[in-house]
């Protein structure tokens, strides 16, 4: 018998929505903006993510008023901690989507897109680097770890955020003397059209720029990393060193160092950095895990939430195969 779900990627910049069957063909897409209830509150957050579902559902080939679905599994940036978990859980399953939904951490859907049917029945580590940074890993026993992941306060460092920041500090520092010299110094400055990095700091101090055009500086960070600047370049080694201590410890409380354990990473960070980051994260987790299987993942993290759903409904392979391209399919479309 073919069965519906929906599959669910809510991160901080987007959401994905997924009408999908067991069999692998996607009946309704829809995206739309970030839905973490970090930024929303949980009552914005299920608001959005109940008119996106409206949207997949309408814009598919079942009536709005169609009824629930089998199940519904949604991964959310801002499920961080337990009580947030079953907050969310709640909420989801009050707005009778599916007769059976699943909420977590949208890390678990990078992780399960990352990884193939029989490396998710035995384990996996996922680290995701997008706006901010955290790790999930998971054993086919059952076992798991997470992090809380809510910034600085609970040890976190980086993500693209972070590192736009860093990038204006060292550009101020390096012009002033207060820091080594450094090619951000004039790259700011010339990315905002100001003649200082001075003045863009205080552009944004009187309001002339935008706050929120300070994360623009990730892109300028990696460029001015490109082409060879000291300092620019040990932001990024530390960038790599943060993921490598995520997936450290992971695998060490998991203990898979002995195994071949597939190391799943993804995020903007890494989909935008992946070349000057990659030779130091491969190194720093073979010391930990020498037979670890590096992978990156440029789907869609919603393909890991559909991946999840179809493991839950006793879906054929074909099925799980068939997913990953008709979802890269709609989100084209």
């Amino acid at each position: 018998m073919i069965r519906l779900f929906l599959a669910i990627d809510g991160g901080n910049s987007k959401t994905d929505v997924v009408l999908a069957d067991t069999t692998g063909t996607v009946l309704g897409y829809a995206r739309g903006p970030g839905s973490s209830p970090h930024h929303l509150g949980l009552a914005g957050s299920i608001e959005l993510l109940d008119d996106l579902v409206a949207k997949a559902v309408g814009g598919g080939s079942l009536p709005v008023d169609s009824g629930p679905v089998d199940r519904a599994d949604v991964f959310l940036a801002g499920a961080d901690l337990p009580v947030e978990v079953e907050q969310l859980t709640a909420a989801v399953a009050a707005r009778g989507w599916a007769h059976h939904c699943a909420v977590d951490n949208d890390t678990f859907a990078l992780l399960r897109a990352g990884v193939d049917t029989a490396d998710a029945a035995t384990g996996a580590v996922a680290v995701v680097c997008g706006a901010g940074i955290n790790c999930v890993g998971r054993t086919g026993d059952g076992r798991s770890v997470r992090f809380p992941s809510l910034g600085d306060i609970t040890g976190d460092w980086g993500g693209g955020q972070h590192l736009a920041q860093l990038a204006l500090w060292h550009a101020a520092r390096g012009e002033d003397g207060r820091g080594p010299v450094t090619a951000l110094t004039a790259a700011v400055a010339q990315h905002f059209g100001r003649v200082s990095a001075e003045d863009v700091g205080i552009g944004l101090h009187l309001g002339e720029i935008a706050r929120g055009r300070v994360d623009e500086l990730t892109r300028v960070l990696f460029d001015v990393a490109a082409a060879g600047d000291a300092v620019a370049r040990s932001v990024l080694d530390q960038q790599a060193d943060e993921i490598v201590a995520f997936a450290r410890v992971a695998i060490t409380k998991l203990e898979l160092a002995a195994t071949d354990v597939p190391v799943v990473l993804g995020g903007g960070i890494l989909r935008a950095g992946w070349e000057l980051l990659e030779p130091r994260i491969a190194a720093g987790v073979a010391a930990v895990a020498p037979r670890a299987r590096l992978t990156f993942v440029d789907d869609a993290p919603v393909v890991g939430a559909a991946l999840s759903a179809l493991d839950a409904l006793g879906a054929p392979e074909a099925a799980h195969v068939a997913i990953r391209q008709a979802v890269r399919d709609a989100a084209r479309s």
